[in-house]
């Protein structure tokens, strides 16, 4: 049996149905309750909702064998585990945001605000600029239209809260998508298993 942890919302709805193309389907999952668990004996998953930001803890403690996180989840947090597969769904990216005129001359300390702070700065070490973090945890948009920072470091999925706020795209960090992850542990004693399972969602991918 493997447990599977999954995200609530949207991108774990679409991983599920992934899933259960690849042969690893749970009907009841597809029911109108409110349970957290659900079990297929004859296929061999269990499957379990959690929220997002928390896949990786239940991976990397054991809870579960594997989970799908989001590649900027797994780089704030650094969870360890196996990074198995890249789904291709929940795609975005990780970007530097400001005003539309906003210039950087480097002559003074970036204030950066973001509820990404290991990934701003390493990203920020990379290209040798000094920084000062500003962690947020919502509404990150404010930010610069208030002067509480130059900057954001965000996900940008369409852009189009940035646009309605007189905010740009300065530059991209990363891209960002869904990966399928496995429990260290798990992988070294349920790896024929967790093999086949990937190979199968593997191919919903490539298909898709």
């Amino acid at each position: 049996m493997l447990n599977i942890a999954l995200p609530k919302g949207r991108l774990g709805e679409k991983v599920y149905a992934m899933f259960e193309k690849a042969g690893y389907a749970c009907p009841s999952i597809r029911e109108n309750n409110r349970k957290l668990i659900f079990e297929n004996e004859a296929a061999g998953v269990r499957y379990f909702w959690v929220k997002p930001s928390d896949v990786a803890i239940y991976v990397e403690r054991g809870a579960a064998d594997l989970g799908v996180a989001g590649k900027d989840i797994l780089l704030e947090l650094g969870p360890e585990g196996n990074e198995l597969l890249d789904l291709h769904v929940g795609v975005c990216r990780m970007a530097v945001a400001g005003k539309q005129d906003f210039y950087d001359s480097g002559r003074r300390t970036l204030k950066v605000a973001t509820k990404f702070p290991n990934i701003a700065r390493r990203y920020y070490a990379g290209v040798g600029r000094d920084i000062d973090i500003i962690e947020l945890h919502g509404s990150i948009e404010l930010a610069p239209i208030l002067g509480l920072s130059d900057v954001i470091v965000d996900i940008v999925e369409t852009g189009t809260t940035l646009r309605e706020n007189h905010l740009a795209v300065l530059e991209t960090v990363l891209p960002i998508s869904a990966r399928l992850i496995a429990n260290e542990v798990s992988f070294k004693f349920k790896t024929e298993e967790i093999e086949t399972l990937t190979k199968r969602v593997k191919e919903q991918v490539e298909t898709k």
